[in-house]
């Protein structure tokens, strides 16, 4: 799928991946919206794209507040034209340090889940149907290793992720032959704050950085058409042209 004149929204657009991906899609000629929570955080994620150039937009907003998806979908379509490419990117671990499962209060799971899953399935709702009518488009939802490995500790965002993916699966078998394509990414692990915050002792050194990642995933957005719709692509596996 072509990045360049397209009109791409992502969520957790701020920091780490999103921060990256946003960069990265505006360089290649992408009509770039991103989403935060933390407006300084964004505006200055805003700032440095523009410096090249480039053409990107900020929306302060919570992907976990229902009362924000519908704005923030319009929004984006007035800022940038209607979204091309939808890239659910926004997560939160919970509580940190991350407890057992059983240790979980079920507040904090229930938070996950309205960030990583609800939010997500609410935006994909808002913007997948205009996408069918227009006969293109393609969603992404940022995985992780944790949906398909049983981590101790990382059971609410473990959950979240195996429920997002399988959620881009079932999308994807309900608009086949629409020109919407569903897909999720596993990143792999990456010098985040994110990933700090849950493995404080980890070496940044041995972590991928997410500029180089972001990279690979519009690598892999450019072949998008190679793949099945609903695939779950690591994006550290895949050898694209």
């Amino acid at each position: 799928m072509e990045i360049r004149d397209a009109s791409i929204l992502i969520t957790g657009g701020s920091r780490g991946l999103g921060r990256a991906l946003g960069k990265a899609m505006a360089r290649d000629g992408a009509r770039v919206t991103l989403i935060a929570r933390h407006r300084e955080d964004l505006d200055k994620t805003l700032f440095e794209i523009r410096a090249f150039g480039c053409e990107a937009h900020g929306i302060a907003a919570d992907v976990g507040d229902k009362s924000a998806i519908y704005p923030m979908a319009g929004q984006s379509a007035a800022l940038a034209g209607p979204v091309d490419i939808l890239v659910l990117n926004a997560s939160t671990l919970g509580a940190v340090p991350l407890p057992l499962l059983m240790d979980t209060e079920c507040e904090d799971l229930e938070q996950v889940l309205q960030v990583n899953l609800i939010g997500p399935f609410r935006l994909a709702k808002a913007v997948a149907g205009a996408m069918s009518l227009r006969g293109r488009g393609l969603v992404i939802g940022i995985s992780s290793d944790a949906a398909v490995e049983a981590y101790p500790g990382w059971g609410a965002y473990g959950i979240s992720k195996a429920a997002l993916d399988h959620m881009m699966r079932i999308f994807a078998k309900e608009f086949e032959g629409t020109g919407v394509q569903f897909m999720s990414i596993d990143p792999g692990e990456m010098d985040t704050r994110m990933h700090a915050d849950a493995m404080p002792d980890a070496d940044p050194a041995t972590l991928a950085k997410p500029e180089d990642v972001a990279e690979r995933i519009c690598d892999i957005i450019r072949h998008a058409g190679d793949f099945q719709t609903g695939a779950r692509v690591v994006a550290s596996r895949v050898e694209v042209a």
